[in-house]
């Protein structure tokens, strides 16, 4: 499975797909949300287990489940698994302590530093038009964390509740920047449905680990939200997955920012959360930033196509 081996045949299905995974995943954070204060190896657990499900179903129901299983690259998904573990349990222990679109908002703070790291580890050429959408997307995740960051100094115990929820959001992007450059390595030799079905159970297995760090006895409708959530987050993997075989990934990528409007909506509707502006301005900052990094990406990837081709042949 590979993204946009369609080309861009299709591009609206793909854009529909997209939207309904985003829409999917945002009601898998209302269901982690809304079970309160349960620790974050245990939601993961229940994030990670309970996606197996509808992924395992998928791929019977394409006769893909025999060679589901099969690499040539075991270490390469644990390394995967590790670090996507740690960007879950500090994505979701945010979720916890901050408003819905708080969080939503600092995770798009990931494809910002995915260009950082992928010029520091990779070595990748980043030019200067993305380095400057990089500083300003910095700048309105700044802009989102500055007032729950000032309160650390307030002595106030909400204050440093959501002061440490920002850190943890924070880390979690910058994991999960790092998991997506361990993706692109697995993606050369691992199709999608391997790495993440290899994914789901290395986390599954890893959040056990946590277990010693104080798992907690969950009423059933804590119970019933966490495994909605974990369904929820199975099956909006599937709708991305398909999203990025009807078009190309420039296309699809701009309308994960349609979660900060769901984000909103759903905050104010089921919590009561009403955005800041801060969050308003420093996310229409960071969304802008984002969308012009797709868009730069989009253009370098025709240019380098069309110097493959004027090229001489070897």
């Amino acid at each position: 499975m590979h993204q946009g081996s369609q080309g861009a045949s299709s591009p609206l299905i793909g854009i529909a797909l997209k939207v309904v995974s985003v829409a999917v995943f945002v009601g898998m954070s209302t269901a982690i949300k809304a079970t309160g204060e349960v620790p974050a190896g245990q939601i993961v657990f229940y994030r990670s287990f309970f996606a197996i499900f509808p992924i395992l179903l998928f791929l019977a129901f394409r006769r893909e489940l025999r060679t589901a299983f099969v690499t040539r690259r075991p270490f390469g998904h644990v390394m995967r698994g590790l670090v996507g573990v740690m960007a879950m349990g500090f994505g979701f222990f945010a979720l916890t302590q901050l408003p819905l679109p708080e969080a939503i908002t600092l995770n798009y703070a990931q494809p910002l530093l995915v260009v950082v790291f992928s010029a520091l580890f990779l070595g990748e050429n980043v030019r200067m038009y993305r380095w400057t959408a990089v500083a300003i997307g910095l700048i309105g995740v700044v802009i989102v964390s500055w007032p729950k960051l000032t309160l650390f100094t307030s002595g106030a115990g909400l204050g440093d509740k959501a002061a440490i929820g920002v850190v943890a959001a924070l880390v979690s992007a910058s994991l999960s920047a790092v998991a997506m450059l361990l993706v692109r390595n697995l993606v050369h030799t691992e199709r999608t449905a391997t790495i993440v079905l290899w994914f789901s159970l290395s986390a599954s297995v890893m959040a056990l680990f946590s277990i010693p760090f104080g798992w907690q006895s969950l009423s059933w409708q804590q119970t019933a939200l966490l495994v909605t959530g974990g369904v929820c987050g199975g099956i909006a993997q599937l709708f991305m997955t398909e999203a990025y075989r009807h078009a190309e990934a420039s296309t699809v990528a701009p309308f994960e920012y349609t979660s900060l409007i769901l984000g909103i909506v759903v905050g104010y509707v089921v919590f009561g959360d009403l955005p800041t502006i801060h969050t308003l301005v420093g996310g229409a900052i960071v969304i802008g930033a984002g969308i012009f990094i797709i868009l730069r990406e989009r253009r370098l990837g025709i240019e380098r196509k069309a110097a493959k081709k004027a090229a001489p042949p070897q």
